[in-house]
């Protein structure tokens, strides 16, 4: 019971998780280039960028070059770099921000000391026209891209976990739109709900968890390398499988002890993991809305 209620207060701690965003109008869509007013939001980590469009649109539509752009013609950028709209704002974050995150030690992710200056608020800038069509998919005005995308994603961790998708396919529609609006609200008690349908009482039979290794400039390669593999959650029938030992196994030159991170760190919303923490606690409790835990590798030193 006093784990379940731990896991139970990680999962509310990290539906909490809030981050500040700076979003200003790209210049040149802008009628006063860079004088438009920025608009300031503290966003969950949970949830999408498209999400904020309608508001975003509406918020800068008196500075609009062009006046007939609509919501859905909307992304996002970072220093001229598109960023994946069904990625969750929180692993963008994590992704390229280039914070230091919160050690496991102790303190709340995304809060500074006096060891750590934290770029905050996160400032992107959102764009109507000239949607960057060879690095995303094109949004719809009624989100059913968006919708799929999320659904799709929620089918492969199901299948993962349980071996079929017959959980998420089974689910009726009231449900199955219910889970991604519970994610756009934040509403952890109506997501809870739903999501513990698909969950299994019993052990996974494999964790869907994900790992983003940055990759340097010069490499020749895309800026982000996504690593997974099918992953049992346990060793042995007395050993877990935890962050540590799956990452000596996936990414050894990097993680050589399967105790003591030594080159590099594993990050989660805002914080590093321990490597002693087992992986199928980590989905349970700490998951994205679409059931994967995302992990950013980031280098030390």
């Amino acid at each position: 019971m006093s784990q379940t209620l731990s896991l139970a207060s990680i999962q509310k701690t990290v539906w909490d998780g809030k981050l500040p965003l700076e979003i200003v109008l790209a210049p040149s869509e802008s009628r006063s280039y860079d004088q438009t007013d920025p608009y300031l939001i503290a966003c969950s980590r949970l949830t999408y960028l498209p999400s904020l469009l309608p508001r975003l649109r509406a918020f800068f539509s008196p500075s609009l070059i062009d006046p007939n752009s609509h919501a859905h013609d909307g992304w996002f950028s970072l220093e001229g770099v598109p960023l994946k709209w069904h990625y969750p704002i929180g692993l963008l974050y994590d992704l390229y921000a280039e914070a230091d995150p919160a050690s496991s030690k102790g303190g709340k992710p995304d809060e500074a000391d006096e060891n750590t200056s934290i770029p905050l608020p996160w400032r992107l800038t959102v764009h109507f026209n000239d949607w960057p069509h060879e690095e995303l998919v094109q949004l719809d005005a009624e989100g059913v891209v968006m919708n799929d995308a999320f659904i799709n994603s929620v089918k492969e961790a199901d299948f993962l976990r349980n071996g079929t998708a017959k959980g998420i396919m089974t689910l009726s529609k009231e449900d199955s739109s219910g889970l991604w609006q519970a994610v756009q609200d934040v509403d952890l008690p109506s997501f809870q709900r739903i999501s513990n349908i698909l969950l299994p009482s019993q052990p996974f039979r494999n964790v869907p968890i994900r790992f983003f290794l940055p990759l340097p400039p010069d490499s020749g390669a895309p800026s982000l390398k996504l690593v997974q593999s099918p992953i049992s959650p346990s060793i042995s029938t007395s050993q877990p499988q935890t962050i540590g030992t799956t990452l000596h196994t996936l990414l050894p030159h990097l993680f050589p002890s399967r105790r003591t991170p030594v080159l590099a760190k594993p990050v989660l919303h805002g914080a590093v993991v321990p490597m002693s923490a087992p992986i199928e606690e980590i989905v349970r409790s700490s998951a994205y809305g679409d059931g994967w835990a995302y992990i950013v590798i980031r280098m030390m030193g």
